[in-house]
């Protein structure tokens, strides 16, 4: 079983039968509890899962010693994984207001999109750096479902995604990506580079955030 298959059949089984332990969810698939609680610490990680906590019951009926065995449960974003028909409406709903309001109105909505998207992202102090207010926009992105991460790379900062929630309506409309690069580099304050989306099929959404300024070196006359 491929790595892909083994995650999807972890989220399965705490699809039909969460919340479930780590343990259940290896005897059900023959794996190991290390195996297993590697890929549900990913899942959960990316907003796919919450964990809760179950007491320990002995055959009384009272609850036993020890720490209460942690449980697994998909999140709402966890259950879209799934399959449903969200992007089918979104991209009818978007050609109507494409054809009723013109690219200016699919611009608008992907703005609006974006900064409802982001809204949850708190305001820093002065001595805030640019790291830190990644970070915050990368959090409120993995929260949404885009797993987002910061990373140091080419004299800069670059926030990845992951994966994306709206690839297919993004692919065929291209201001959403716009929007989400125009209102993180709003919400940063600083020139940024859109490198790479998954709805170009990429692997990855990269947004590259310059820290430094490179002057070009001037020739000698000879």
């Amino acid at each position: 079983m491929s790595e892909g298959d083994t995650r999807r059949s972890v989220l399965t089984q705490i699809l039909r039968h969460g919340p479930v332990s780590a343990s259940d969810i290896g005897d059900a698939l023959g794996l190991s509890a290390a195996g297993v609680r590697r890929h549900l610490d990913n899942i959960v990680a990316e907003g796919l899962a919450e964990t809760t906590e179950a007491p320990r019951v002995t055959a009384a009926g009272t609850r036993g010693r020890g720490r209460p065995a942690r449980l697994y449960r998909l999140t709402d974003i966890g259950r879209g994984q799934f399959g449903h028909d969200y992007d089918t409406l979104a991209l009818l709903a978007l050609r109507t207001l494409r054809e009723t309001g013109g690219p200016a109105a699919v611009e608008s909505f992907a703005d609006q999109r974006v900064q409802d998207l982001l809204s949850a992202v708190p305001g820093g102090g002065d001595d805030e750096t640019v790291e830190d207010r990644a970070g915050r926009i990368a959090a409120a992105l993995t929260a949404r479902g885009y797993a987002a991460t910061v990373d140091h790379a080419g004299g800069g900062v670059q926030i990845c995604r992951h994966h994306c929630p709206i690839q297919e309506v993004a692919h065929e409309f291209p201001e959403l990506c716009a929007a989400e690069h125009r209102v993180v580099a709003e919400l940063l304050g600083r020139h940024t580079q859109p490198l790479a989306t998954i709805a170009d099929g990429n692997g990855i959404c990269t947004t590259h955030i310059p820290l430094t300024t490179i002057h070009p070196s001037r020739t000698k006359e000879s």
